[in-house]
């Protein structure tokens, strides 16, 4: 008798098949969004604007971890405020002339072009058959551009963003390849607004030692002294090559965040207090700044070279500690 791998057993009746995340498409046009959830109720939802994750709720889906501004706009008429908007090919103004993204505006086009879903993941590393989680793909390439995006930036991309919502965790990444006959130089930022309940009370640590960028300082360059970033004040800091792969949020002394970064070397800490908040049209409640701290990991520091055909790939993995 053949002996084949995947023959019915006689001694044991299939199990039932394990529940699956759920995922959904909603809204039209530019409102339109993704929206996963596990059998478990921990959420995510992704609009397809910007490919921002606008929400992702952990504990059953009772935790909402993200900040999202009351006044943040969802129907593609600018940038959302709040959640985990994607910068690419810039990080904020871009240099005056002379260079590629020279034309392009503040923090570059991805976080306002609209992405295609590519689906939900069906490999196996990916989607984990008890359903505790579930990968979605969105992709971005240059035929997908605006006529003025396309214009200010006419090289040949292909952006892939994976999103893999778990249990306790999040992780977001971003696969860049040169599709194009010209290298080309960028950079990237997930801009994610982490929702705490206090700022007096939140620390940030796993900056010791490491040098920044004070954007508040007149872009000045200092290095981090003390083993926790309090916030009691604007604060707009680029730290660059950081050699510990985590950043940790606590608030009140307790583990809240958990910051992991994947071939990633620089993050950047920013909330925009009081004034700033108050300046900000679509930044709403004005108090809002107490309850957020923006932790976005990214590569800032001068510029990544791609040449044809060339792949690079970086992202995150936020973990929810309660």
């Amino acid at each position: 008798m053949a002996n084949r791998a995947n023959r019915p057993s006689a001694l044991n009746a299939p199990s039932a098949a394990a529940p699956e995340a759920q995922v959904d498409i909603s809204g039209t046009g530019a409102s339109s969004k993704v929206t996963a959830t596990l059998p478990s109720g921990e959420s995510v939802e992704v609009l397809l604007y910007g490919a921002t994750v606008t929400s992702w709720k952990s504990s059953g889906g009772k935790t909402e971890n993200l900040w999202l501004s009351e006044k943040a706009a969802l129907d593609g008429s600018k940038a959302v405020r709040g959640g985990i908007p994607v910068v690419f090919p810039v990080f904020g103004p871009p240099p005056k002339s002379g260079h590629a993204t020279s034309s392009l505006p503040q923090h570059g086009f991805a976080r306002t072009s609209r992405w295609e879903f590519l689906g939900k993941s069906t490999s196996e590393d990916a989607v984990d058959a008890s359903g505790s989680s579930v990968k979605l793909d969105f992709g971005l390439y240059s035929s997908g551009l605006s006529e003025e995006a396309r214009t200010a930036w006419p090289l040949d991309f292909g952006l892939v963003y994976s999103v893999t919502l778990s249990k306790d965790s999040l992780s977001t990444v971003m696969s860049v390849r040169n599709e194009g006959e010209t290298s080309f130089e960028f950079q990237m930022l997930l801009h994610t607004y982490l929702k705490i309940k206090d700022i007096s009370k939140v620390s940030i640590t796993g900056l010791l030692g490491v040098e920044y960028v004070d954007k508040v300082l007149n872009a000045s360059t200092h290095k981090q002294s003390d083993a926790a970033v309090t916030i009691t004040g604007e604060v707009d800091r680029v730290y660059s090559s950081i050699p510990q792969d985590t950043t940790s949020v606590l608030e009140d002394g307790k583990p809240r965040f958990d910051v992991v970064r994947d071939n990633l070397s620089d993050t950047v800490v920013w909330n925009p207090w009081t004034e700033k908040a108050k300046a900000m049209g679509d930044f709403s409640p004005d108090t809002g700044f107490k309850e957020m701290v923006c932790v976005e990991v990214g590569s800032v520091n001068g510029w990544q070279k791609l040449d044809k055909g060339e792949v690079f790939e970086g992202g995150q993995t936020i973990k929810s500690l309660l």
